[in-house]
């Protein structure tokens, strides 16, 4: 199967571009961080999301980057890299887009709704959108496997959705807005490939196409496929999402 073995070529080396491009977000936190430590935290506080500061509102571009202690980017770290490397392994371009969109909904969603005169940074809204994109992309691109990685994301990590919950100890408004980013990038960029073939056209008599050559009779029937059990094979292993 040639073609299904180029699906596997692409998919492994998409799956190799998602892991190297975690691998090196999370080394550009640690080192914003090391810098940021080093400053008291002063990039937090000045590049963080001030809530309905009109002057602050391009700070959403940089709060993800920023983190207010040791224990708060230890903390997001690991799911960090477990949930966006998920989200980036069958396209990292898609996943860009999904990563953006999560941070300007999560962003925003913490700009109006945050405590006034708060500031907010950490990657957790990102955190959760990537979360919430694992759980539904599955379902709305129609990969089996994906679908079984969502149930699976969401029975391990089951304690993250009580960071939705309104709470005093964090940006629970980043945590659900982020959320929520990464169920709606789920659906705007879910996989569009599946095109369905025209309907052949039905009539008596011969259909003849502009400036071309009669087509077959109607009365003749249509050549078969070659091989109909490769071809329900492949079709089968589509619908699998392999």
């Amino acid at each position: 199967m040639g073609s299904d073995s180029r699906t596997a070529e692409i998919m492994i080396a998409e799956a190799r571009k998602a892991f190297w491009v975690m691998v090196g977000f999370l080394a550009l936190i640690w080192l914003v961080q090391i810098a940021n430590w080093a400053s008291g935290y002063s990039l937090s506080q000045s590049f963080g999301i001030a809530a309905r500061d009109p002057s602050r509102l391009p700070d959403i571009v940089t709060a993800p980057f920023l983190h207010w202690n040791w224990m708060h980017i230890e903390g997001n770290s690991g799911p960090l890299f477990v949930f966006g490397f998920l989200a980036a392994y069958r396209g990292v371009g898609r996943f860009l887009g999904v990563t953006a969109l999560i941070a300007a909904v999560s962003g925003l969603g913490v700009w109006f709704v945050a405590s006034p005169g708060s500031v907010t940074a950490g990657a957790s809204g990102v955190v959760f959108g990537y979360f919430g994109y694992v759980l539904v992309k599955g379902l709305f691109d129609r990969h089996t496997i994906d679908i079984v990685v969502g149930l699976v994301m969401a029975l391990c990590f089951a304690y993250q959705f009580t960071g939705l919950l309104p709470s005093d100890e964090f940006s629970w408004q980043g945590h659900l807005f982020g959320f929520v980013g990464g169920i709606v990038g789920g659906w705007i960029f879910r996989d569009g490939r599946r095109a369905t073939a025209p309907a052949p056209a039905t009539g008596p008599g011969v259909a003849r196409p502009v400036n071309g050559p009669a087509t077959r009779p109607l009365d003749r029937p249509a050549p078969t496929s070659a091989d109909p059990s490769r071809a329900a094979l492949l079709k089968e292993l589509d619908d699998m999402g392999l």
